[in-house]
């Protein structure tokens, strides 16, 4: 009886979670990262735009996600996670860490955590133009 259960094949995905001030996205791939297993956005778990890149939204996404990614027979997540970066915010917005804990907490096991947030080199011209966005 235990030999089966230890038989049972571990298979790894990778968990982007890209966050910024506006919508939290969960996209969950094979390790390769081309195949996609699972994708939510803050956006798809409410009908209100200021409540996209909230916590509870996030949450909400990540837990669908993870369970989609547990049904397909994935059961641990490196995480990846991405801000806007560049010449935008560099720091995840509110959704990212209640997504990681909402993986955690759907039974997916967690390997790595890594920050791909794009960080420029050098300057990185906002847009707007020489006399900034007029309103």
């Amino acid at each position: 009886m235990e030999k089966q259960a230890k038989k049972k094949k571990e298979r790894w995905g990778i968990a982007h979670i890209y966050s910024s001030k506006n919508n939290t996205i969960i996209h969950i791939t094979d390790l390769s990262g081309a195949e996609t297993i699972a994708r939510y956005s803050g956006g798809m778990m409410t009908d209100k735009d200021r409540e996209e890149g909230k916590p509870y939204p996030a949450m909400l996404a990540a837990k669908k996600a993870a369970e989609e990614a547990l049904a397909k027979g994935i059961t641990g997540v490196h995480i990846r996670v991405r801000a806007p970066g560049g010449n935008k915010s560099k720091n995840p917005g509110q959704g990212a860490q209640p997504a990681i804990r909402a993986l955690a907490r759907a039974g997916l096991k967690i390997g790595l955590i890594e920050d791909v947030t794009p960080i420029g080199h050098g300057f990185l011209r906002p847009k707007g133009g020489r006399r900034g966005r007029r309103v």
